[in-house]
């Protein structure tokens, strides 16, 4: 029987230091794993195991906290066996088919938190997995990027509390460590007392699929069947997917790229959590001619063909083969920028860069893991900037274990100071 994760925060940040400049400063490396009971013998299960976002998963983990038993979970079991080789004797597989309720709930009883990386998210019709973690009581933890998916999750926080489950939904690198970043560079605004903040802009890239296959591929279509919703000045807006363009700077290693607008779930969550009365996301990737195709589709295809799973995956298996030769020259560079507007006219920057995609999935959806493993998510279904979902005394240690390896992570910084080529205003200041 799956047993109940116990609420505890073993972890307490050191003292993060605001300056005039309002840049928050995180230092040291990355904090010692610290389980909420030391003498348990900690079982996690990876949905989605045998892909490329839980397999990345499953491998940060067992680098981030070897003593975890790490099951990995799917549908193929030659995929699984060799996943479960790769990560060595403290692994196992586990056939699972997550649309069979009964294979599901078995799978659970043993285990203390289920992973939910079997994406993609978009039109799916239910929260069958985390209904069946809340049923056999255990802790849940996805990677949704489809805003009707995580708010249907949160809709089950009623049944969450009764069950006393602890779930965070849309965990994985963005949405998830975006909307921490997010919290910490909003915390810290208000902690100054000045400005109030006014508006918020997730602005994401990633060189081809960031060689995260045909899944990625999959949402990527998905997305551009859907409306997209932003907020301004407070009020809803609809707007049309991939419209909007705009130009972003994300620093050395990625430099200004494109990006358009897509209904991702941070917009609406940031802006009811962290109340925020202007919010919207974007996304570009490169090569650029993919960036075109992508607003073509928009143009000419019904948006009910592009809301189709069947369809998309018709669509994925077609263009599979040429998205994967263009990977190969294209890399799988992933940048995150996040820009806080204040009242006052500050503004402040948080950056994540990291040479893979692949990678940087994992490593943050580990972090997510972990910070529940140490206790600091209480019941109910949570967003990841919700202190009931990552404690605020826990962001700093998420957010560090989660940038291992980028090239550029940065919070709370001025534009200037970001950006490729600064703008000189005059003898030799910059802006």
């Amino acid at each position: 029987m799956a047993r109940v994760l116990p609420l505890h925060h073993p972890y307490r940040a050191t003292t993060v230091r605001a300056s005039s400049s309002n840049e928050t400063k995180y230092d040291g490396g990355v904090p010692e794993v610290k389980l909420a009971d030391p003498t348990r013998n900690y079982r996690v299960l990876v949905l989605g195991g045998t892909g490329r976002v839980g397999g990345s998963t499953a491998v940060a983990l067992s680098k981030l906290c070897p003593k975890i038993k790490i099951v990995v979970a799917g549908r193929n079991r030659e995929k699984g066996e060799a996943m479960v080789a790769k990560l060595g004797e403290n692994s196992e597989f586990c056939q699972v088919d997550i649309n069979d309720t009964n294979m599901l709930q078995t799978s659970l009883r043993d285990v203390d938190l289920v992973v939910h990386a079997a994406g993609p998210f978009q039109q799916a019709p239910k929260c069958n997995v985390l209904e069946a973690a809340i049923k056999t009581k255990t802790a849940y933890i996805d990677v949704c990027d489809d805003t009707s998916y995580a708010f249907r999750a949160k809709s089950l926080q009623a049944e969450a509390l009764a069950a006393n489950v602890p779930a965070i939904t849309t965990a994985g690198i963005y949405p998830g460590v975006s909307n921490v970043m997010a919290a910490e560079m909003v915390a810290a605004a208000r902690s100054e007392d000045k400005g109030k903040p006014e508006k918020l802009r997730f602005s994401y890239y990633t060189a081809g699929t960031g060689g995260a296959g045909p899944t990625i591929l999959a949402t990527s279509f998905l997305l551009l069947g859907e409306e997209v919703t932003a907020y301004k000045q407070g009020e809803k807006v609809n707007l049309k997917p991939y419209s909007g363009m705009i130009n972003v700077d994300f620093g050395k290693g990625i430099r200004k790229r494109d990006v358009y607008l897509l209904n991702l779930p941070e917009v609406r969550s940031t802006h009811e959590v962290l109340g925020v009365p202007t919010v919207s996301a974007r996304f570009g990737t490169s090569p650029f001619f993919w960036n075109w195709g992508m607003e073509i589709m928009t143009k000419l295809l019904p948006a009910e063909v592009l809301r189709d799973r069947a369809k998309v995956q018709q669509m994925v298996d077609l263009f599979d083969p040429v998205v994967r030769a263009t990977d190969s020259f294209s890399g799988e560079r992933v940048s995150m920028r996040v820009d806080l507007e204040c009242s006052d006219g500050r503004i402040a920057v948080g950056l994540y860069s990291h040479k893979k995609l692949s990678v940087a999935v994992g490593v943050s959806t580990a972090a997510f893991v972990v910070a529940m493993l140490e206790g600091s998510t209480q019941p109910g279904v949570w967003f990841p900037e919700e202190p009931q979902g990552i404690a605020v005394e826990a962001r700093e240690a998420l957010l560090r274990r989660a940038s291992q390896g980028t090239f550029n992570f940065i919070l709370n910084k001025p534009p200037w100071m970001v950006e490729t080529v600064p703008k000189e205003v005059i003898l030799g200041i910059y802006v």
